[in-house]
């Protein structure tokens, strides 16, 4: 394999000096993962620990002294594949791991950039990804670093040599299955979902074992298809043509596509579904549970124990696939086990982890015009009926309706961070909406199942993404960060006070987490719309992010796509720290 060079920046003497630790015999347990968020040293799941509160104790790097960052190098991923670098790096044992577009991941020496090796998934020419060639991160356990590809496979690679160990299909690619998300760790086993909503395919989510990567159980997620564990059934999903009609459950969507979260204290993992098939809601009337959700399913047997439906019968794409990130609060007095999610659909949802009720449903974009609330007693949204496009009659297209937030969502898949010590989430919004209608459909594998057509369009003069400070125990929005463009990347927060995300004009910049002043910023030569991590090596503390525009807006943002073409493309990984006294 031809050798790249590392593109090496400003600090590069000063981290070449350092000898090499030893490497870490064994590699990172299931125990390890569960406690990735006390220990800074590394950074060993996507999500900096299980519930994915992206929050970091660090505070060498602060408000204080955070205009003082600099790069130490950046690292190109080579090639002709610069598009969409979606991943969050892991860090551990002198080593940064990142996944790149085109099913790609690479090692990095933490300390210089050196590229150690590369791997290149062989993907089929018939592929069916429907928002890029994206990959969101890997996994990391023992001595295996593994990652989902867009062919549908699961790859676990010698996180030493980048040899495989082992590959196993999760789907197939030919009927549009295909996987972007950063795998789950837990109990030795690799918790996964699926892509390919847009393609009729049936959302699930799969448990293999970590070191052979053979199945443990699924759980598909639409009603009617029946789980599996250790290779017998393991009962129905919801009960049959509950709220589907005919077969059409069959290729109901669903799809599981952003990965999911885990909660230790009550031994669930949460996993959002996506939209229903086809978009077209007037084919398939009732909730089509479970689309639109957002599932707790028991890790052990993956038996789902509650759901929470926020759009039932989507009609606009809003999907139900966000983070679901926990997190303790007090409410009324009350100490209590939360979690929250701010949805594609303009509500910022806080239930009760351990049976999902509804706590609290706040709207955090600027228009929510398909429902104009959430009614606490049902958890339903009080839809605006005339808002819901219109049935198409025999070839001809229904009713065209203006809707906001646009179905790239008020959030889309970019995840957001909690601060344990604000008590704040910090969430990457937008803020557009669009003209949508229906067509006539009919389902054929490996085609496109919308039904729906669309165009997006800006709704304020002066932004369309904002970086939002929600306080999730009364909803409030304790302060905003208007971008010209779209945001589109993840966020970090610390105990430095600080909080980083991306933007597409190709800035990595850090806020005041109280405040929302802007502290620094570094321009990074692509749209950023990677998650960045911090950690903490040889003594100083480190800011990584990916660089390296692309994602669903620049191939599904119409109008908004058309304002932002100039962004140039890119991959690069970057690290940061302060400049030694």
């Amino acid at each position: 394999m031809k050798r790249r060079f590392s593109t090496l920046i400003a600090g590069l003497a000063a981290a070449t000096s350092l000898a090499a630790a030893p490497a870490i015999a064994g590699g990172p347990t299931s125990a390890d993962i569960v406690n990735d968020a006390a220990t800074p040293g590394d950074v060993i799941s996507y999500g900096m620990g299980p519930w994915q509160q992206r929050f970091s104790t660090l505070d060498k790097l602060n408000t204080q002294n955070v205009t003082k960052l600099i790069p130490v190098f950046g690292a190109s991923l080579g090639g002709e594949k610069q598009r969409g670098q979606e991943a969050q790096p892991l860090v551990y044992d002198g080593t940064i791991y990142v996944t790149g577009s085109y099913s790609r991941l690479f090692a990095f020496d933490a300390r210089t950039g050196e590229k150690k090796w590369e791997y290149n998934a062989r993907l089929p020419d018939g592929i069916m990804p429907c928002c890029d060639v994206v990959n969101r991160g890997a996994a990391i356990h023992g001595d295996k670093v593994i990652f989902a590809t867009l062919d549908a496979h699961l790859v676990a690679l010698d996180r030493h040599t980048g040899k495989v160990l082992w590959n196993k299909k999760t789907g197939e690619y030919q009927a549009g299955y295909s996987a972007t998300a950063a795998p789950l760790i837990v109990k030795d086993m690799v918790i996964t979902g699926n892509s390919g909503g847009e393609f009729g395919i049936v959302g699930a989510v799969q448990a293999r074992n970590v070191d052979t990567g053979e199945l443990v159980w699924e759980r598909p997620v639409i009603e009617g298809h029946v789980g599996t564990l250790k290779g017998q059934p393991n009962g129905m999903t919801g009960k049959l043509n509950a709220s589907w009609t005919g077969d059409l459950w069959k290729t109901g969507g669903g799809a599981t596509w952003l990965g999911g979260t885990y909660d230790p204290s009550t031994n669930t993992v949460f996993f959002g579904t996506g939209n229903p098939g086809p978009w077209n809601s007037h084919l398939r009337p009732g909730d089509n549970l479970y689309s639109a959700s957002t599932l707790a399913i028991d890790v052990d047997t993956g038996v789902i124990k509650w759901h929470y439906q926020t759009t039932p019968h989507d009609g606009w794409d809003f999907d139900g696939v966000n983070e679901f990130v926990p997190f303790d609060a007090t409410i009324k007095g009350k100490p209590m086990k939360l979690g929250a999610k701010a949805d594609r659909n303009g509500y910022f949802y806080v239930l009760d982890r351990t049976n999902g009720k509804l706590m609290g449903a706040h709207k955090f974009v600027m228009q929510t015009t398909w429902a104009n609330g959430i009614d606490l007693k049902t958890g339903r949204p009080n839809y605006v009926p005339e808002n819901r496009p219109g049935a198409p009659d025999a070839a001809v297209k229904g009713k065209s309706v203006f809707a906001s937030p646009s179905f790239l969502g008020g959030k889309n898949w970019m995840p957001m961070a909690f601060s344990q010590d604000t008590g704040l989430f910090y969430v990457p919004s937008n803020d557009w909406g669009m003209d949508i209608w229906n067509e006539p459909i009919a389902y054929k594998k490996g085609a496109a199942y919308l039904g729906a057509g669309f165009t997006i369009k800006p709704i304020a003069d002066d932004h369309i993404g904002a970086l939002r400070a929600m306080d999730p125990t009364t909803g409030k929005i304790v302060w905003e960060y208007k971008n010209k463009a779209p945001l589109w990347g993840g966020v970090l927060a610390t105990r430095g006070n600080l909080v980083f995300t991306g933007t597409p004009e190709g800035f990595l910049k850090a806020f005041d987490a109280k405040t929302g002043a802007e502290l620094w910023k570094f321009q990074t030569g692509s749209g950023v719309v990677g998650s960045p991590i911090t950690w903490e090596q040889d003594g100083e503390q480190f800011v990584a992010v990916m660089s390296g525009w692309g994602g669903a807006v620049p191939l599904w943002g119409g109008e908004v796509a058309k304002t932002f073409k100039e962004i140039s493309q890119g991959g690069m990984l970057w690290v940061f720290k302060l400049p030694k006294q």
